[in-house]
């Protein structure tokens, strides 16, 4: 790891990890990296050199569910991290869309976004979450969350005019919605916690690194 990343040992913050312990997260996601800061826990991210969407189409063909799939896809992209620091709490997310079957990727562009938002116009999909924690290259702890998300009948006005005040953000989300920001206009129902929903499960994570004694009280 390179010497710009935080260490927790001179952290005077009255929140945080404890000494001797450090966390990488495994995913250039820059909402699982605010949820965390915002929570006070500083970590260093690293983007994991996986081909994300060969595992992913991989795992389709084998029929993986869903949860499943998220669960391996997250355990892949630390693991790679977790080889090459073995001291470290390594963190790897995954989220996984799934509408009537189909299982959804990160739109990448406004296009693809307007065929995300037009495949999910008036039905209802679920977003599992995963969550998986590796130290050394051995799993310690996962978790999966699966939220439930009814989107509202929507007129090609209103998906224009949503993707043009939503901002280039909403390329790298799968579904092409944040919960945080403009996203919760697009629904008439959510079900499943917001922090899952922004993906990364808060509190199961907290939960953990307390049990683990890794976590200030």
């Amino acid at each position: 790891m390179n010497d710009s990343e935080p260490d927790s040992t001179t952290d005077p913050a009255p929140f945080g990890l404890q000494p001797g312990h450090r966390l990488v997260l495994a995913s250039a996601s820059a909402s699982r990296r605010a949820v965390l800061e915002r929570a006070g826990l500083a970590c260093a991210v690293v983007r994991p050199a996986v081909d994300e969407e060969a595992l992913k189409e991989s795992l389709r063909a084998e029929k993986i569910p869903p949860g499943e799939a998220a669960i391996a896809l997250a355990e892949m992209k630390a693991l790679r991290i977790s080889e090459r620091d073995p001291a470290a709490l390594v963190i790897g997310g995954d989220q996984l869309l799934v509408c009537e079957g189909a299982w959804f990727d990160k739109p990448g562009d406004r296009a693809g976004a307007e065929r995300s938002l037009r495949a999910l116009n008036g039905r209802a999909h679920e977003l599992f979450t995963a969550l998986v924690m590796l130290r050394g290259g051995e799993r310690i702890w996962q978790h999966l969350s699966v939220s439930r998300l009814a989107m509202r009948a929507l007129s090609p006005a209103a998906i224009a005019s949503y993707l043009d005040q939503a901002g280039e953000a909403i390329y790298a989300c799968v579904g092409a919605y944040q919960v945080e920001g403009l996203g919760p206009r697009l629904f008439d129902a959510i079900e499943g916690d917001a922090f899952s929903i922004q993906g990364l499960p808060l509190m199961p994570l907290l939960g953990f690194l307390r049990q683990h004694g890794a976590l200030r009280p």
